[in-house]
């Protein structure tokens, strides 16, 4: 059994992840939140406390956690309500002065995020943790990177219980997707949201060796030219549309299309810019291999299984109009 807390535990990915926790009947966890828990609560289960903290206090964290001799802690902290990495790495402090054993930040995504500036505190806090541990290990810490969640292939269909629909480039609701010039042979990683939730919970176990600094994950590796090929061959012709990397670079997006959905931690008058940005990095750091992540955690659990992009898109595609 592993006593984990959990900061940012409303969030879509956090809800996905402790339900998988919960079902192994194995563990204990504590909820972290800015706000005090709803009424009636989420979660009754008896494994789970929930908790009110306040992630400018140092104090108030390290209490929260060493009252409940936390071995592990799970951000899920949104990077948009924390740009500069302030919150996680006060919860980082914390797990040192309440002799916290492993960290994981709030990362869930790609291995670089220099084109997404909404993204600018995941850099700060694993810089934050590689200084940490530098001379001695203090802190044992792992990125968990699952590239592109697999289920905003969905959108508009929702395939997991919390993960809310987004788009992508590959928009197979309208069979349309948009590519770099010259780039059809950069790589991408997706990863459904019910693996990412095995792999975590496989990591929570795992004691046998230290966590990997890095815990990529891969359900499926494909190129931009076969993501295309295995839509079409789901979906029908796909109208492809290109777009040039020095036009990206300059933030301009000539596209007759755009990502229709938004995340709710963006704001309304954000919402059109932000979805633009959104595209634009994801094309950008595609070019650039940012969505290319490691399958560490493939390699550490070979018999752990992940569904693959063409084997999702046809479960969830095929009799769709």
């Amino acid at each position: 059994m592993v006593n984990i807390a959990i900061a940012g535990g409303s969030g879509q990915l956090a809800r996905e992840i402790i339900d998988a926790l919960l079902s192994t009947n194995a563990h204990t966890i504590t909820i972290l939140s800015r706000h005090p828990p709803p009424s009636p609560p989420v979660y009754t289960s008896p494994n789970i406390t929930e908790l009110t903290v306040d992630y400018t206090s140092l104090p108030s964290l390290t209490s929260a956690l060493s009252s409940h001799k936390t071995h592990t802690v799970l951000s899920f902290i949104q990077p948009l309500s924390d740009p500069h990495g302030t919150s996680q790495i006060t919860l980082i402090n914390a797990c040192l002065g309440a002799g916290v054993c492993r960290f994981a930040p709030s990362e869930y995504a790609s291995a670089k995020t220099a084109h997404l500036p909404f993204w600018t505190s995941k850099a700060f806090v694993r810089d934050y943790l590689q200084n940490i541990n530098t001379l001695i290990p203090v802190l044992e810490y792992t990125l968990f990177q699952p590239g592109l969640l697999m289920d905003y292939l969905a959108a508009p269909y929702q395939t997991s219980k919390h993960i809310a629909p987004l788009g992508t480039p590959f928009d197979l609701e309208h069979r349309r997707a948009v590519v770099v010039a010259g780039h059809r042979d950069a790589v991408m990683v997706f990863t459904s949201a019910r693996d990412v939730a095995q792999a975590v919970v496989r990591m929570v176990e795992y004691h046998e060796g230290p966590w990997p600094v890095v815990a990529g994950m891969r359900g499926g590796r494909v190129t931009v030219a076969e993501m295309v090929g295995i839509c079409e061959a789901v979906r029908g012709e796909m109208e492809v549309t290109e777009v040039k990397a020095g036009d990206l670079k300059k933030g301009e997006l000539r596209l007759g299309w755009g990502l229709e959905r938004r995340h709710r931690a963006v704001e309304d008058e954000m919402g059109e810019e932000m979805k633009k940005g959104v595209m634009v990095g994801m094309l950008l750091g595609c070019v650039e291999g940012d969505w290319d992540v490691g399958g560490e955690v493939n390699a550490l659990f070979p018999g752990l299984e992940f569904e693959g992009v063409e084997g999702f898109l046809r479960r969830v595609w095929e009799g769709k109009p």
